[in-house]
């Protein structure tokens, strides 16, 4: 369907994609990946005209229709669930609105007085009709009332507003509204952000079902496993082509660079002793001819490129602390509500040392709000929340914690006045270890992109050492590789973990234990995310 070949994107400041080759097939479903900042965002507008390739050429058999899925959902809150999946028939309005004007205006004409204008206002009337019928308008209704089902929407929800949804429901329905527009490509942006489990699982489905060509650009390794065959990986502007899954994709690249390396050092390892047999006996009366003969070989040998350094990523580590008792966390019959809704009914959780724990549940069951319980944000109405009685540290992430920054601050004055004592080199070194080098330090808040403002909420967070940590969504805008190195430190970490998150391949790498909230209860599973899935 199209196809970029030797695509370049070079901003005033920047240069963003080198040299991008890849193509899409019908039907295809491709991750495309890469770090915050890659490009993979410039590709779709290019791809969608709302920019031009600085070089290179894009190729497109015949001419496809392609959709975009934004990050931010473009819905109109105050319209009707099927007035706002309507308004994606914009031509068939458009035509709609032209009928009504010129049967108004036939009403009212007079017969005798308006001939004339009578009868070039019914040719008008024939020729929007015969539009009308060909736009599929005597449809529009219909495909509206088929698809409501398939997104998991009731008739009765049709008329009501799009904004007494939530944001889940409202990506469904800007979902809905694409699928109606019968696009041959589908482009989605990080279609996941915020929403609950349930709702992925609904979108994996209904996206696995659809015969269309389907482009994703994801942090959720989970969801590009389900869904891709093919991932297109974007690093330092270069394309890289991986024909499997995300999980293929991870090892076949680990399995790559270790070959080139290997096959590097080895070629490296014999020009050397071929130069220094050159050097040698380049003078020799006897072997000159041979040493010659030997250099004229080692000018003509085909170089194994060097390895890539790897891109530096932020390496989270969190600093040791002393061991809490056996007992960290008691909550006995907890009973809380939220406005006219009951979250907890008198509900009981013990939290052992060294245990990592992942909350999980549909967006709105109180999740964030079982975390601000325990920190003593919010008071419960009923029951009793104690944390151990021996050497409990307790730290806390929690899920806006990134935007909470001020944002006239400098990266580098934020850790100074969290630590004075700190040395400028300790600084430095530390912030280092999260991305921020060289000049980067002295960016302002306000500066940063939304994974680097949540790198520097985390940094922040673990300066002060704590052996029962509790995150709130602390993958949300990190990248991928910011993600793996966020997995390996709580890998790491001996003390206690509480997290609540929608990050599924997250919560199989670091949980040993999964407690999930429903109907105001919690269920406890003695295992990682396999055991619960398969317990479920």
């Amino acid at each position: 369907m199209i196809r970029f070949e030797g695509v370049s994107k070079i901003y005033s400041t920047d240069v963003v994609l080198k040299n991008i080759n890849w193509e899409i097939k019908k039907g295809e479903k491709i991750g495309l990946v890469g770090s915050n900042g890659a490009g993979k965002s410039t590709q779709f507008k290019i791809l969608i005209g709302e920019e031009d390739q600085t070089s290179g050429t894009i190729i497109k058999e015949g001419n496809p229709k392609i959709s975009h899925l934004k990050q931010e959902l473009d819905c109109n809150l105050n319209f009707s669930v099927r007035e706002e999946l309507e308004s994606s028939f914009k031509d068939i309005k458009i035509v709609a609105l032209k009928l009504l004007e010129i049967e108004k205006k036939l009403k009212s004409l007079d017969i005798k007085q308006h001939i004339e204008e009578l009868e070039i206002s019914v040719n008008q009337h024939a020729k929007y009709q015969a539009k009308f019928e060909s736009l599929g308008g005597y449809k529009m209704q219909s495909d509206v009332e088929k698809i409501l089902p398939k997104l998991g929407f009731s008739i009765e929800d049709a008329d009501k507003l799009v904004g007494n949804f939530s944001g889940g429901w409202q990506m469904k329905i800007a979902l809905g509204k694409i699928i109606l527009q019968k696009p041959d490509l589908l482009l989605l942006d990080e279609p996941t952000n915020h929403l609950d489990l349930d709702t992925i699982f609904w979108l994996e489905e209904y996206l696995s079902s659809l015969k269309i060509a389907i482009i994703i650009i994801s942090h959720d390794r989970y969801f590009l496993d389900k869904l891709c065959k093919k991932i297109i990986f974007v690093d330092r502007g270069i394309s890289e082509i991986y024909n499997g899954n995300y999980s293929f994709f991870v090892e076949q690249k680990s399995l790559n660079e270790e070959t080139q390396n290997k096959a590097y050092q080895l070629q490296q390892k014999e020009i050397q002793i071929q130069k220094k047999y050159i050097d040698r006996f380049r003078a020799s009366a006897t072997r000159s001819s041979q040493a010659k003969s030997r250099e004229k070989q080692l000018n003509k040998i085909s170089k194994i490129e060097a390895p890539k350094a790897k891109s530096k990523s932020p390496a989270f580590n969190f600093p040791d602390c002393p061991r809490s008792g056996k007992l960290v966390l008691n909550i006995k019959n907890l009973s809380h509500s939220y406005e006219d809704r009951i979250l907890f009914l008198d509900v009981n959780l013990k939290i052992s040392s060294g245990e990592k724990i992942a909350v999980i549940g549909p967006n709105g069951c109180g999740k964030s709000t079982l975390l601000k319980i325990i920190m003593k944000k919010i008071s419960p109405e009923i029951g009793e929340i104690n944390l151990g009685k021996h050497n409990v540290i307790t730290s806390y992430y929690e899920q806006n914690q990134a935007e909470a920054l001020s944002l006239e601050e400098r990266i580098i004055d934020l850790i100074c006045y969290e630590s004075p004592q700190w040395s400028q080199k300790k600084v430095r070194t530390f912030l280092g270890g999260f991305g921020f080098q060289n000049e980067t330090v002295f960016k302002y808040v306000r500066q940063l992109s939304g994974g680097e403002k949540a790198r520097l909420a985390l940094a922040l967070m673990i300066m002060n050492p704590s052996n029962f940590m509790l995150l709130d969504e602390p993958t949300n805008h990190l990248d991928l590789q910011s993600k793996e190195n966020l997995e390996l430190a709580i890998k790491n970490y001996k003390g206690s973990l509480l997290i609540v998150s929608h990050d599924r391949y997250f919560i199989s790498k670091v949980a040993n234990r999964i407690v999930e909230i429903k109907d105001s209860k919690l269920f406890s599973y003695d295992g990682d995310y396999e055991y619960f899935l398969e317990k479920k």
